[in-house]
């Protein structure tokens, strides 16, 4: 893994800022750590058709997740001028106010090919869930999406995803979906309706 110093200077769009890194190192990577604030967060909310903007003194929290050259998936939490905290999905127009000092890994070609290694399965192996996720102990997104399947009667299996990936990570027979933004939007206009038992 090769580590980047990243300096973001007043106006930058944090996400637009990310993906031109991984587009210039032609490697995916992560987010490691963050510090600085933002004039604006531009962020989506789980079960809303469009991003909440929010514009003010912002303190970034944590800024989680993946990048590569083909996009990005982070999440992001701060804090306002009341202590508030918020978060979501990062979207274009989270612009930084003062400046803003990250530090990303970069995968090597070999760390690239790294397969997830499944861990446990809520159904037997012989029959073999479509679904699959990786999740975090204390995660709240991830306690919402499996309280989601389990309440559709989804059969999964949880998976171990790599360092620094932003989680919960939701497959669909080996191809990914996202995460609970994405696991509930799914939801709502009926995409999982073939997944549930009986």
């Amino acid at each position: 893994m090769r580590v980047r110093a990243v300096h973001l200077d007043a106006g930058a769009d944090v996400r637009r800022s990310l993906e031109d890194l991984a587009q210039r190192e032609h490697s995916p990577g992560f987010v490691l750590s963050v510090v600085g604030n933002m004039r604006q967060a531009t962020f989506a909310c789980p079960g809303r058709s469009g991003p909440t903007v929010l514009s003010g003194e912002l303190e970034i929290i944590t800024l989680q997740g993946t990048i590569s050259p083909q996009g990005v998936h982070l999440h992001l939490s701060f804090s306002d001028g009341d202590c508030q905290v918020w978060g979501g999905h990062l979207e274009h127009g989270s612009l930084i106010l003062k400046g803003a000092d990250l530090l990303v890994g970069l995968l090597d070609p070999a760390e690239q090919a790294t397969p997830m290694a499944t861990t446990v399965a809520n159904t037997p192996a012989t029959d073999a869930p479509r679904l699959t996720i990786a999740v975090a102990d204390g995660c709240p997104w991830s306690r919402r999406a499996l309280r989601l399947l389990r309440t559709l009667g989804i059969p999964y299996a949880v998976v171990a995803a790599p360092p620094g990936r932003s989680l919960p990570q939701i497959a669909i027979d080996g191809q990914p979906v996202g995460g609970y933004s994405e696991l509930a939007e799914l939801h709502g206009n009926g995409g999982l309706d073939a997944l549930r038992r009986g």
